[in-house]
């Protein structure tokens, strides 16, 4: 910021002669810019052109699911193993670290080619990301999906 203005001052003093130096050098180079203004206005035209042709065509829509994986089990990156998991697996709850756009449908589905077991419900959790402050450094620990699948009772998952 300056004070009272002269800074301000200098910088418009500057400003004008370079803009009157700059015209000096254009009334030489005048039939030119001339000339660059109309290939210029042309492209632009027929870019206007194309995309209004572009814009009147229907386009066709083509529906895909949410989660459209490559292969079924992509729903799923991990099983999440932790205290609190290990006691809900013992009564038939397991949980899983699951990719950001995969529902509960694919979920399902790759629980059920990966462990050849049929879950009765699938529930999902998305935990936020939180700032964290460790050794004088900011940072954050990244959100991530997590799902409880609920198997019927007799079936078990094996993680090895």
């Amino acid at each position: 910021m300056a004070i009272f203005g002269i800074k301000k001052r200098k910088d418009e003093k500057l400003l004008q002669s370079a803009v009157a130096t700059k015209t000096a050098a254009a009334k030489g180079a005048k039939k030119h810019v001339v000339v660059a203004k109309k290939q210029e206005s042309e492209k632009h035209e027929k870019i206007e052109a194309e995309s209004k042709t572009l814009i009147t065509k229907p386009a066709k829509a083509i529906a895909f699911p949410v989660a459209s994986f490559t292969n079924v089990s992509g729903a799923i990156i991990r099983p999440r193993v932790t205290e609190k998991s290990g006691i809900l697996s013992q009564s038939g709850r397991y949980t899983f670290e699951v990719e950001k756009n995969a529902n509960k449908q694919a979920i399902g589905d790759a629980v059920n080619t990966l462990y050849k077991v049929r879950p009765i419900k699938v529930t999902v959790i998305n935990t936020p990301t939180r700032n964290v402050f460790v050794k004088g450094r900011r940072g954050q620990v990244s959100g991530i999906k997590k799902a409880i699948v609920t198997l019927k009772k007799g079936d078990k998952i094996d993680f090895v």
